[in-house]
């Protein structure tokens, strides 16, 4: 299979008018955002949009707020030794504009999130989801959700909380890596290379001990909801590119599943 795509057409099996799937980074810099013709074109013949979550849900981000905080009594304290709290608290006074203090109910993946957003070296970076949502309204297109918001914070629940807050430390202590990484990634996305992005999630010590939660479990359970959106009417699906690429991604799950799934270029 060519790798080198970022939007892919599906078709064939009991499809009435093909659908479209493309990869996307969720953060990324205005001057390296990346929307082509192609994309407005299979946006333009798609009847529905659907992200891995309901983007237009009035709820959502009340819901997504209320699910990262920890239900279990501890707080991020709990996880760090006192020096790793202070120097921790420096980092999140420099770079988030308050002290760790104020994100103490929140889960370790919660600020891990926020924190990977800095390694997007630029003032104002742009969402993927939020510029095809903008699209999807303009042109009176209903969009929903591969996934809840419920299903999500579950994946959090299911992470391994000490592992994140090593890594979390990890990172700290490797910023400069860590944006280094980024740029890897931003790298592989720009030319559109599937199978290096994919290889790099999978090197990455950010992943690692949560790939089946965060990657291979969701794709699996994703299938089904595209079958039943795609048969109903032509979609525009928009998830992260790394739930694309490998033998247990998007593209291959749907190609097991009987449909053809091409490259558009």
């Amino acid at each position: 299979m060519d790798k080198d795509y970022l939007l892919w057409k599906i078709s064939g099996k009991d499809l009435k008018s093909p659908s479209y799937i493309l990869g996307t980074i969720h953060l990324i810099c205005p001057e390296d955002y990346i929307w082509t013709d192609a994309m407005q074109q299979a946006l333009s013949a798609s009847e529905k949009v659907a992200f891995e979550l309901d983007m237009d849900d009035p709820g959502l981000q009340m819901k997504v707020a209320l699910g990262m905080s920890e239900q279990n009594g501890k707080s991020l304290k709990d996880y760090f030794s006192e020096s790793e709290y202070e120097q921790f608290s420096e980092f999140t006074q420099e770079n988030l504009g308050a002290s760790l203090s104020m994100f103490d109910h929140m889960k370790p993946v919660a600020l891990m999130s926020m924190i990977s957003m800095k390694a997007v070296d630029c003032a104002n970076p742009v969402s993927y989801e939020e510029k095809i949502m903008e699209l999807a309204t303009e042109a009176d297109k209903e969009i929903v959700g591969l996934e809840s918001a419920e299903d999500q914070l579950r994946i959090f629940n299911e992470m391994n909380s000490d592992s994140t807050a090593k890594q979390l430390i990890s990172s700290l202590n490797d910023w400069e890596k860590m944006k280094t990484q980024y740029k890897e990634l931003l790298s592989f996305y720009k030319k559109q290379d599937m199978e290096g992005l994919y290889k790099m999630v999978l090197d990455s010590p950010d992943f690692k001990d949560n790939l089946d939660v965060l990657l291979f479990d969701r794709n699996e359970r994703w299938i089904p909801k595209i079958e039943d959106l795609a048969k109903a009417q032509s979609m525009f699906f928009a998830v992260g590119a790394g739930h694309l690429w490998g033998d247990k991604g998007v593209l291959h799950l749907l190609r097991n599943a009987g449909y053809k799934v091409e490259g558009v270029r």
